[in-house]
């Protein structure tokens, strides 16, 4: 593997081997962006080696990188740079880079690579927390794919029958890079107030951030995602005032349609928000009705504390780590004591629950987590049954975690007539019409979600929910395809290593299955 895959790329890439570490190296580079460039490629030769191996005989790197001061002695290198390097290695997913700050501020606008902010990290012997990115590699649509086709090779989506849209992440203008939370709440409530159109497509939130961080090319954008119309913008927030600026840009020809600047106090954040998505629903289309946009004048709560806790909460959960899934717990819990109304919160907390279980995070015993899971869910639903959200991320953990799955099935079923383009009640829905046995419905439900959420990080569930059903309906080699790429992107989800088992069991692959 050295001889033939690291050490070329290295070499190719002006690096430096300072020495090796059994199962690892340490690499120095003149150049960040040759560095970047030198572990995509290694992953990228990793993965495809690895496409025939059995999960458990792989080999996978996690690859850190970071910029900094470095003392040079004799065969070695040591200082801060070094320990940063290190231990922003150790927080990396398997197959997977991570980079600092530092290092992601010296590389953007230089490389066509999509980057996810993690928020900041405390890393262990390292005195303050540091932000880290990490490094999209392979966003995986199809079993067949093992490489992120680039824009000019990659066939764009066919556009939709009805206006689409995809709204970028906002830039974050407040100086405060611990408001970068606010200002991707900001966008996840226009997604969702764009969404209950049924005369729009929107590009679920999951896929638009992907491109976070990065310099975009507006037509490439529509390009990858299928999509007319992009919606770009910037949050300001200062004390009690908040400001939103956007641009609705027509991503065939980069015009730009309609360009305005809200502002507003800070308790008037729901109709800041509600502005705005009616002034892009009329720039696209006049004849749109408002009222089927409309947030039936509900806020999610009067309270900005509860809900400055939600989108906290949020944010960890997006992060599909154990220590995140109990910090965004903990801030539910501080959600719901500031406003003990607020079904969001307890919904989110439900959604928690279901995180937990397919990752084998538990911390309580089965059935205390049972317990609270439904007590969160039934909470929610008591509190508000118009919530698209709620509705689908309650009736998933009544589903999943609680075991009442007819419930579950009703309430993703409305969630999905109030909000035809939630994806989230799509791919949930998939999993519920699984459980009740009707495979076609199931593969359809999955179908839609990725094409509403074509590059999200999590679509590995969608992808063990494909393997579930060919499985199911007795495609055992296309059911073993999807769970393996289903684990190429997430290693340690319980759900795809239970179903692959299964499919080597069936192949007569038996020493493997039990490997798995």
């Amino acid at each position: 593997m050295r001889k033939t895959l690291f050490d070329p790329k290295i070499s190719d890439h002006r690096g430096r081997i300072v020495k090796n570490t059994g199962d690892g190296a340490l690499v120095e580079f003149g150049s960040v962006v040759d560095a970047l460039r030198c572990a995509v490629e290694i992953q990228r030769g990793m993965a495809e080696q690895n496409i025939d191996v059995p999960q458990v005989k792989r080999i996978e790197f996690r690859i850190g990188i970071h910029v900094g001061d470095i003392v040079i002695e004799e065969n070695d290198i040591f200082g801060d740079g070094v320990n940063i390097a290190v231990r922003i290695e150790e927080i990396a997913e398997p197959g997977g880079i991570s980079i600092s700050d530092d290092a992601h501020r010296q590389i953007r606008g230089k490389v066509d690579i999509t980057f996810e902010d993690t928020g900041s990290q405390s890393l262990k012997n390292i005195a303050e927390p540091i932000r880290v990115w990490r490094v999209r590699i392979v966003p995986i649509s199809s079993p067949a794919m093992v490489t992120h086709l680039s824009s000019e090779t990659a066939q764009p989506l066919p556009f939709p029958d009805k206006p689409s849209i995809a709204v970028l992440p906002f830039q974050n203008m407040s100086g405060d890079p611990e408001q970068e939370y606010f200002a991707d709440g900001m966008v996840e409530d226009i997604i969702t107030g764009l969404s209950r159109s049924k005369s729009l497509f929107v590009i679920a939130r999951h896929s638009t951030f992907t491109y976070k961080g990065t310099a975009v090319d507006i037509k490439q954008v529509g390009h990858e995602l299928g999509v007319r119309y992009v919606l770009e913008g910037s949050v300001r927030k200062a004390g009690n005032r908040v400001r939103i600026s956007g641009q609705l840009i027509d991503a065939a020809t980069g015009a730009h349609l309609w360009a305005d600047r809200f502002d507003s106090q800070l308790d008037d954040i729901f109709d800041l928000q509600d502005r705005v998505t009616m002034n892009v629903i009329g720039a696209i289309s006049p004849k749109l009705e408002r009222a089927e946009i409309d947030r039936a004048k509900r806020k999610p709560t009067e309270n900005l504390h509860a809900y400055d806790y939600y989108l906290r909460a949020l944010a960890c959960v997006y992060r599909i780590a154990r220590e995140a899934n109990i910090q965004a717990l903990k801030l539910t819990k501080k959600a719901i004591r500031r406003d003990p109304e607020f079904a969001l919160s307890y919904a989110l907390g439900a959604r928690c629950y279901v995180q937990r279980k397919g990752f084998g995070w538990r911390i309580d015993t089965v059935a205390q987590e049972i317990a609270e899971a439904r007590r969160l869910a039934r909470r929610a639903l008591e509190l508000d049954r118009d919530d698209p959200s709620v509705l689908a991320w309650a009736g998933y953990a009544l589903a999943y975690v609680v075991g009442e799955v007819e419930e579950g099935a009703a309430l993703a079923s409305r969630a999905i007539t109030l909000d035809p383009n939630l994806a989230t009640a799509r791919h949930w829905g998939g999993w519920v019409h699984l459980y009740l046995g009707d495979v076609d419905a199931a593969i359809e439900q999955f179908e839609v979600a990725s094409r509403l959420n074509p590059l999200d990080q999590r679509i590995f569930n969608v992808q063990t929910g494909l393997a579930y059903a060919h499985f199911f309906a007795g495609r055992n080699e296309e059911a073993s395809t999807w769970a393996t790429t289903a684990l190429r992107q997430q290693p340690d989800y319980r759900p795809a290593q239970f179903i692959l088992a299964a499919c080597h069991a069936m192949s007569g692959r038996i020493e493997e299955a039990r490997e798995i």
